[in-house]
Protein backbone atom coordinates (compact mmCIF):
# COMPACT_ATOMS: atom_id res chain seq x y z
CA UNK A 1 0.00 0.00 0.00
CA UNK A 2 1.00 3.74 -0.59
CA UNK A 3 2.32 4.73 2.67
CA UNK A 4 0.49 7.41 4.31
CA UNK A 5 2.03 9.47 7.22
CA UNK A 6 0.17 9.98 10.63
CA UNK A 7 -1.03 13.11 9.68
CA UNK A 8 -2.19 11.92 6.40
CA UNK A 9 -3.96 8.76 8.56
CA UNK A 10 -5.71 10.99 11.55
CA UNK A 11 -6.94 12.94 8.35
CA UNK A 12 -8.57 10.10 6.64
CA UNK A 13 -9.90 8.28 9.69
CA UNK A 14 -11.76 11.38 10.38
CA UNK A 15 -13.55 12.48 7.26
CA UNK A 16 -14.22 8.30 7.63
CA UNK A 17 -15.89 8.77 10.77
CA UNK A 18 -17.60 11.47 9.95
CA UNK A 19 -18.58 10.07 6.68
CA UNK A 20 -20.29 7.10 8.30
CA UNK A 21 -21.57 8.81 11.15
CA UNK A 22 -23.46 11.89 8.84
CA UNK A 23 -23.30 11.35 5.31
CA UNK A 24 -23.57 7.88 4.60
CA UNK A 25 -27.04 7.42 6.37
CA UNK A 26 -28.87 10.51 4.32
CA UNK A 27 -27.80 9.53 1.19
CA UNK A 28 -30.51 7.81 -0.10
CA UNK A 29 -32.73 10.01 1.22
CA UNK A 30 -30.76 13.45 -0.30
CA UNK A 31 -30.60 11.45 -3.81
CA UNK A 32 -34.89 11.34 -3.56
CA UNK A 33 -34.77 14.85 -2.16
CA UNK A 34 -32.36 16.03 -5.24
CA UNK A 35 -30.36 18.37 -2.75
CA UNK A 36 -27.89 18.22 0.47
CA UNK A 37 -29.67 20.52 3.21
CA UNK A 38 -27.89 23.52 3.80
CA UNK A 39 -26.91 22.61 7.36
CA UNK A 40 -24.69 19.65 5.94
CA UNK A 41 -23.18 21.83 3.27
CA UNK A 42 -22.65 24.28 6.38
CA UNK A 43 -21.13 21.21 8.36
CA UNK A 44 -18.20 20.71 5.72
CA UNK A 45 -17.48 24.19 5.27
CA UNK A 46 -16.88 24.32 9.11
CA UNK A 47 -14.77 20.74 8.95
CA UNK A 48 -12.31 22.92 6.21
CA UNK A 49 -13.32 20.60 3.54
CA UNK A 50 -14.02 23.62 1.05
CA UNK A 51 -10.19 24.58 1.23
CA UNK A 52 -8.46 21.69 1.55
CA UNK A 53 -5.28 22.62 -0.35
CA UNK A 54 -5.15 26.13 0.81
CA UNK A 55 -2.75 27.25 3.34
CA UNK A 56 -4.10 28.60 6.90
CA UNK A 57 -2.91 31.88 5.92
CA UNK A 58 -5.56 31.88 3.97
CA UNK A 59 -7.99 30.23 6.07
CA UNK A 60 -7.49 26.91 4.72
CA UNK A 61 -7.06 23.38 6.10
CA UNK A 62 -3.16 23.44 4.37
CA UNK A 63 -3.57 19.58 4.07
CA UNK A 64 -1.09 18.20 0.98
CA UNK A 65 -2.33 16.72 -2.16
CA UNK A 66 -2.55 12.72 -1.14
CA UNK A 67 -4.73 13.92 1.84
CA UNK A 68 -6.85 15.86 -0.47
CA UNK A 69 -7.66 12.19 -2.66
CA UNK A 70 -7.79 10.22 0.70
CA UNK A 71 -11.08 12.99 1.86
CA UNK A 72 -12.80 12.48 -1.88
CA UNK A 73 -12.83 9.16 -1.45
CA UNK A 74 -14.27 9.08 1.90
CA UNK A 75 -16.84 11.93 0.78
CA UNK A 76 -17.64 9.87 -2.27
CA UNK A 77 -18.11 6.91 -0.29
CA UNK A 78 -20.64 8.54 1.30
CA UNK A 79 -22.33 10.24 -1.02
CA UNK A 80 -20.65 10.99 -4.76
CA UNK A 81 -22.97 13.80 -5.32
CA UNK A 82 -21.83 15.83 -2.00
CA UNK A 83 -18.85 14.85 -3.14
CA UNK A 84 -18.49 16.49 -6.25
CA UNK A 85 -20.02 19.44 -4.84
CA UNK A 86 -16.87 20.03 -2.09
CA UNK A 87 -14.41 18.87 -5.35
CA UNK A 88 -15.81 21.59 -7.60
CA UNK A 89 -15.69 24.15 -4.43
CA UNK A 90 -11.69 23.13 -3.57
CA UNK A 91 -11.35 23.65 -8.15
CA UNK A 92 -12.19 27.22 -7.75
CA UNK A 93 -10.40 27.75 -4.54
CA UNK A 94 -7.09 26.48 -5.91
CA UNK A 95 -7.55 28.63 -9.20
CA UNK A 96 -7.88 31.79 -7.31
CA UNK A 97 -4.86 31.28 -4.84
CA UNK A 98 -2.53 30.00 -8.15
CA UNK A 99 -3.71 33.50 -10.30
CA UNK A 100 -5.74 35.74 -8.39
CA UNK A 101 -4.44 38.87 -7.22
CA UNK A 102 -4.43 39.74 -3.15
CA UNK A 103 -7.61 41.60 -3.74
CA UNK A 104 -9.18 38.67 -5.01
CA UNK A 105 -8.70 35.77 -2.46
CA UNK A 106 -9.25 38.09 -0.56
CA UNK A 107 -12.77 39.37 -1.66
CA UNK A 108 -13.63 35.68 -3.32
CA UNK A 109 -11.37 32.95 -1.99
CA UNK A 110 -11.58 33.36 1.53
CA UNK A 111 -15.38 33.25 1.86
CA UNK A 112 -15.36 30.17 0.16
CA UNK A 113 -12.98 28.41 1.87
CA UNK A 114 -13.94 29.52 5.19
CA UNK A 115 -17.25 27.82 4.08
CA UNK A 116 -19.90 30.53 3.54
CA UNK A 117 -19.76 29.69 -0.15
CA UNK A 118 -19.54 26.41 -2.71
CA UNK A 119 -18.18 27.84 -6.04
CA UNK A 120 -18.62 26.78 -9.52
CA UNK A 121 -17.25 26.46 -12.82
CA UNK A 122 -18.95 27.89 -15.83
CA UNK A 123 -16.66 25.96 -18.82
CA UNK A 124 -18.54 23.70 -20.79
CA UNK A 125 -21.38 24.71 -23.54
CA UNK A 126 -24.06 22.67 -25.78
CA UNK A 127 -21.09 22.60 -28.40
CA UNK A 128 -18.05 22.43 -26.25
CA UNK A 129 -17.52 19.58 -24.01
CA UNK A 130 -14.54 17.97 -24.78
CA UNK A 131 -13.65 20.53 -27.21
CA UNK A 132 -13.24 23.24 -24.56
CA UNK A 133 -11.22 26.05 -26.96
CA UNK A 134 -14.80 25.94 -28.91
CA UNK A 135 -16.48 28.57 -26.64
CA UNK A 136 -19.72 30.56 -27.83
CA UNK A 137 -19.78 32.48 -24.95
CA UNK A 138 -18.33 36.31 -25.20
CA UNK A 139 -17.33 38.75 -23.28
CA UNK A 140 -17.18 42.50 -24.62
CA UNK A 141 -14.88 45.35 -22.99
CA UNK A 142 -17.38 48.01 -22.47
CA UNK A 143 -15.38 51.31 -20.70
CA UNK A 144 -14.29 49.67 -17.29
CA UNK A 145 -16.70 46.51 -17.72
CA UNK A 146 -16.51 43.23 -19.38
CA UNK A 147 -20.38 42.27 -20.22
CA UNK A 148 -21.00 38.18 -20.91
CA UNK A 149 -23.21 36.62 -22.69
CA UNK A 150 -23.42 32.83 -23.42
CA UNK A 151 -25.23 29.86 -22.48
CA UNK A 152 -23.38 27.38 -20.14
CA UNK A 153 -24.12 23.63 -19.34
CA UNK A 154 -23.01 20.66 -17.20
CA UNK A 155 -22.65 23.11 -14.25
CA UNK A 156 -21.85 21.46 -11.27
CA UNK A 157 -23.62 23.57 -8.47
CA UNK A 158 -24.39 26.02 -10.63
CA UNK A 159 -27.50 27.14 -8.59
CA UNK A 160 -26.28 26.35 -5.14
CA UNK A 161 -23.24 28.25 -5.98
CA UNK A 162 -22.49 32.09 -3.95
CA UNK A 163 -19.64 32.80 -6.63
CA UNK A 164 -18.70 31.14 -10.04
CA UNK A 165 -15.98 30.97 -12.40
CA UNK A 166 -16.74 31.80 -16.00
CA UNK A 167 -14.79 30.97 -18.81
CA UNK A 168 -15.74 33.47 -21.91
CA UNK A 169 -14.01 34.64 -25.43
CA UNK A 170 -12.54 38.33 -25.05
CA UNK A 171 -11.12 37.88 -28.43
CA UNK A 172 -12.63 35.89 -30.76
CA UNK A 173 -9.54 36.28 -33.80
CA UNK A 174 -6.64 34.77 -30.93
CA UNK A 175 -8.38 31.38 -30.76
CA UNK A 176 -7.27 29.77 -27.78
CA UNK A 177 -5.29 32.61 -26.43
CA UNK A 178 -8.32 34.61 -26.58
CA UNK A 179 -10.14 32.88 -23.83
CA UNK A 180 -10.38 34.90 -20.15
CA UNK A 181 -11.66 34.05 -16.75
CA UNK A 182 -13.76 35.95 -14.62
CA UNK A 183 -14.87 35.53 -11.25
CA UNK A 184 -18.40 36.48 -10.77
CA UNK A 185 -20.66 36.11 -7.72
CA UNK A 186 -23.83 34.43 -8.77
CA UNK A 187 -26.64 36.69 -7.61
CA UNK A 188 -25.24 39.26 -10.00
CA UNK A 189 -27.77 40.35 -12.39
CA UNK A 190 -27.67 38.42 -16.00
CA UNK A 191 -26.98 35.05 -13.82
CA UNK A 192 -29.78 33.03 -14.94
CA UNK A 193 -30.41 29.46 -13.88
CA UNK A 194 -32.42 28.02 -16.92
CA UNK A 195 -32.56 24.25 -15.20
CA UNK A 196 -31.41 22.03 -13.21
CA UNK A 197 -30.82 18.56 -14.83
CA UNK A 198 -32.80 15.89 -13.89
CA UNK A 199 -30.16 13.20 -13.85
CA UNK A 200 -29.41 9.25 -13.67
CA UNK A 201 -26.93 9.89 -10.73
CA UNK A 202 -25.29 12.37 -8.42
CA UNK A 203 -28.62 14.08 -7.78
CA UNK A 204 -28.12 15.17 -4.73
CA UNK A 205 -26.00 18.00 -6.46
CA UNK A 206 -27.55 20.31 -8.76
CA UNK A 207 -26.13 20.82 -12.19
CA UNK A 208 -27.67 23.30 -14.40
CA UNK A 209 -28.21 25.14 -17.36
CA UNK A 210 -27.17 28.67 -17.39
CA UNK A 211 -27.47 31.53 -19.41
CA UNK A 212 -25.30 34.69 -18.76
CA UNK A 213 -27.42 37.83 -19.64
CA UNK A 214 -25.56 41.18 -20.36
CA UNK A 215 -23.93 40.22 -17.02
CA UNK A 216 -21.58 42.97 -16.36
CA UNK A 217 -18.24 42.49 -14.67
CA UNK A 218 -15.53 44.94 -13.81
CA UNK A 219 -12.51 44.59 -15.07
CA UNK A 220 -10.82 43.99 -11.48
CA UNK A 221 -12.46 40.80 -11.41
CA UNK A 222 -10.76 38.76 -14.28
CA UNK A 223 -8.94 36.28 -12.85
CA UNK A 224 -5.30 35.68 -14.53
CA UNK A 225 -4.46 38.49 -17.57
CA UNK A 226 -6.55 38.21 -20.51
CA UNK A 227 -6.15 35.00 -22.49
CA UNK A 228 -5.51 32.49 -20.06
CA UNK A 229 -8.78 31.77 -19.61
CA UNK A 230 -8.27 28.12 -21.16
CA UNK A 231 -5.41 27.35 -19.18
CA UNK A 232 -6.91 28.10 -15.58
CA UNK A 233 -9.57 26.02 -16.55
CA UNK A 234 -7.72 23.37 -17.37
CA UNK A 235 -5.08 24.14 -15.13
CA UNK A 236 -4.99 20.99 -12.28
CA UNK A 237 -6.02 18.45 -15.17
CA UNK A 238 -3.84 15.64 -13.86
CA UNK A 239 -5.26 16.08 -10.21
CA UNK A 240 -8.56 16.62 -11.43
CA UNK A 241 -8.43 13.01 -12.98
CA UNK A 242 -6.81 11.43 -9.64
CA UNK A 243 -9.39 12.93 -7.93
CA UNK A 244 -12.24 11.38 -9.76
CA UNK A 245 -10.82 7.92 -9.80
CA UNK A 246 -10.40 8.18 -5.83
CA UNK A 247 -14.47 9.31 -6.18
CA UNK A 248 -14.84 5.99 -7.80
CA UNK A 249 -13.08 4.03 -5.43
CA UNK A 250 -15.13 5.85 -2.79
CA UNK A 251 -18.40 4.60 -4.68
CA UNK A 252 -16.83 1.06 -5.60
CA UNK A 253 -15.72 0.54 -1.80
CA UNK A 254 -18.93 1.02 -0.50
CA UNK A 255 -21.17 -1.22 -3.19
CA UNK A 256 -18.24 -3.85 -2.31
CA UNK A 257 -19.21 -3.21 1.72
CA UNK A 258 -22.91 -3.31 0.88
CA UNK A 259 -22.26 -6.55 -1.28
CA UNK A 260 -20.40 -8.39 1.58
CA UNK A 261 -23.18 -7.31 4.12
CA UNK A 262 -25.86 -8.63 2.34
CA UNK A 263 -24.07 -11.55 1.19
CA UNK A 264 -23.33 -12.76 4.81
CA UNK A 265 -27.05 -12.32 6.18
CA UNK A 266 -28.52 -13.51 3.07
CA UNK A 267 -29.44 -17.90 3.15
CA UNK A 268 -30.24 -19.59 0.19
CA UNK A 269 -29.96 -23.43 0.09
CA UNK A 270 -29.82 -24.02 3.61
CA UNK A 271 -26.94 -21.17 4.31
CA UNK A 272 -25.33 -18.11 3.72
CA UNK A 273 -24.81 -16.87 0.20
CA UNK A 274 -21.56 -16.05 1.11
CA UNK A 275 -20.82 -19.50 1.56
CA UNK A 276 -21.49 -20.42 -1.81
CA UNK A 277 -18.39 -20.24 -4.09
CA UNK A 278 -20.40 -18.43 -6.58
CA UNK A 279 -20.66 -15.44 -4.41
CA UNK A 280 -17.87 -15.60 -2.62
CA UNK A 281 -15.74 -15.43 -5.78
CA UNK A 282 -17.33 -12.79 -7.20
CA UNK A 283 -16.69 -10.97 -3.89
CA UNK A 284 -13.32 -11.80 -4.47
CA UNK A 285 -12.93 -10.28 -7.79
CA UNK A 286 -14.52 -6.90 -6.71
CA UNK A 287 -12.23 -6.55 -3.70
CA UNK A 288 -9.44 -6.70 -6.01
CA UNK A 289 -10.72 -4.62 -8.32
CA UNK A 290 -11.30 -1.56 -5.80
CA UNK A 291 -8.02 -2.52 -4.03
CA UNK A 292 -5.73 -2.33 -7.54
CA UNK A 293 -7.85 0.95 -8.25
CA UNK A 294 -7.00 2.59 -5.14
CA UNK A 295 -3.20 1.90 -5.77
CA UNK A 296 -3.23 3.17 -9.18
CA UNK A 297 -5.03 6.72 -7.55
CA UNK A 298 -2.97 6.75 -4.15
CA UNK A 299 0.17 6.61 -6.74
CA UNK A 300 -0.37 9.09 -9.50
CA UNK A 301 -1.31 11.25 -6.06
CA UNK A 302 1.49 10.19 -4.19
CA UNK A 303 3.36 11.45 -7.92
CA UNK A 304 1.88 14.76 -7.84
CA UNK A 305 2.27 15.44 -4.61
CA UNK A 306 6.61 14.98 -4.85
CA UNK A 307 6.11 16.77 -8.57
CA UNK A 308 6.42 14.75 -10.64
CA UNK A 309 5.19 14.21 -14.30
CA UNK A 310 2.03 12.17 -14.29
CA UNK A 311 0.03 12.64 -16.92
CA UNK A 312 0.02 9.29 -17.87
CA UNK A 313 -0.60 7.98 -14.25
CA UNK A 314 -3.59 10.40 -13.61
CA UNK A 315 -4.97 8.85 -17.12
CA UNK A 316 -4.76 5.47 -16.40
CA UNK A 317 -5.56 5.71 -12.56
CA UNK A 318 -9.23 7.53 -14.00
CA UNK A 319 -9.56 5.38 -16.58
CA UNK A 320 -9.03 1.98 -15.03
CA UNK A 321 -10.94 3.50 -11.37
CA UNK A 322 -14.14 4.78 -13.56
CA UNK A 323 -14.69 1.22 -15.17
CA UNK A 324 -13.63 -0.34 -12.43
CA UNK A 325 -16.71 1.16 -10.74
CA UNK A 326 -19.10 0.83 -12.99
CA UNK A 327 -18.11 -3.56 -13.12
CA UNK A 328 -18.23 -3.45 -9.20
CA UNK A 329 -21.45 -1.88 -8.53
CA UNK A 330 -23.20 -3.72 -10.93
CA UNK A 331 -21.57 -7.01 -9.75
CA UNK A 332 -23.05 -6.08 -6.23
CA UNK A 333 -26.75 -5.41 -7.45
CA UNK A 334 -26.01 -9.15 -8.85
CA UNK A 335 -24.99 -10.38 -5.37
CA UNK A 336 -28.32 -8.76 -4.06
CA UNK A 337 -30.57 -10.62 -6.40
CA UNK A 338 -33.75 -8.85 -7.51
CA UNK A 339 -33.38 -6.49 -4.27
CA UNK A 340 -30.45 -5.19 -6.11
CA UNK A 341 -32.83 -3.52 -8.04
CA UNK A 342 -34.93 -2.10 -5.38
CA UNK A 343 -34.19 1.81 -4.30
CA UNK A 344 -34.75 0.46 -0.61
CA UNK A 345 -31.03 -0.82 -0.93
CA UNK A 346 -27.99 1.43 -1.48
CA UNK A 347 -26.37 -0.29 -4.63
CA UNK A 348 -28.96 0.82 -7.40
CA UNK A 349 -27.80 4.17 -6.53
CA UNK A 350 -23.98 3.22 -6.60
CA UNK A 351 -24.17 1.94 -10.33
CA UNK A 352 -26.02 5.38 -11.36
CA UNK A 353 -23.29 7.22 -9.42
CA UNK A 354 -20.58 5.44 -10.92
CA UNK A 355 -21.90 5.94 -14.55
CA UNK A 356 -20.50 9.64 -14.81
CA UNK A 357 -16.66 8.74 -13.84
CA UNK A 358 -16.33 7.47 -17.27
CA UNK A 359 -17.47 11.30 -18.69
CA UNK A 360 -16.59 14.35 -16.50
CA UNK A 361 -12.85 15.80 -16.37
CA UNK A 362 -12.11 14.06 -19.69
CA UNK A 363 -13.90 10.95 -20.94
CA UNK A 364 -12.33 7.98 -21.26
CA UNK A 365 -12.41 8.20 -24.54
CA UNK A 366 -9.96 11.20 -24.23
CA UNK A 367 -7.73 9.13 -21.42
CA UNK A 368 -6.94 6.50 -23.83
CA UNK A 369 -5.84 9.09 -26.54
CA UNK A 370 -3.41 10.78 -23.86
CA UNK A 371 -2.27 7.28 -22.54
CA UNK A 372 -1.70 6.39 -26.60
CA UNK A 373 -0.26 9.38 -27.04
CA UNK A 374 2.52 8.98 -24.30
CA UNK A 375 3.26 5.57 -25.29
CA UNK A 376 3.97 6.98 -28.31
CA UNK A 377 6.17 9.65 -26.98
CA UNK A 378 7.91 7.06 -25.09
CA UNK A 379 8.66 4.58 -27.68
CA UNK A 380 9.77 7.41 -30.24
Amino acid sequence: MTSMSEDQQAIRDSVRDFVRREIAPNAAQWDRDCAIPTQALAALGELGYFGACIPPDWSGSGMDFLSYVLLSEELAYGDAGLCNTINATNSFANNVLAFGTQSQKERFMRPVVQGRHVACLLLSEPQAGSDAANLRTRAELRGDRYVINGSKCFITSGATAGVSLVIAVTDPAAGKRGISAFIVPTDTAGYVVLRKEEKLGHRSNDTCQIALEDLEVPVDQMLGQPGEGLKIALSGLEAKRIVVAAQSVGVAQAALEAATGYALEREAFGKKIFDHQAVAFSLADMATDVEVARQMCLHAARMKQDGVRCAREASIAKLFASQMCERVCSAAIKVHGGYGFLNAYPVEKYLRDAMVFQLYDGTNEIQKMLISRELRNANG
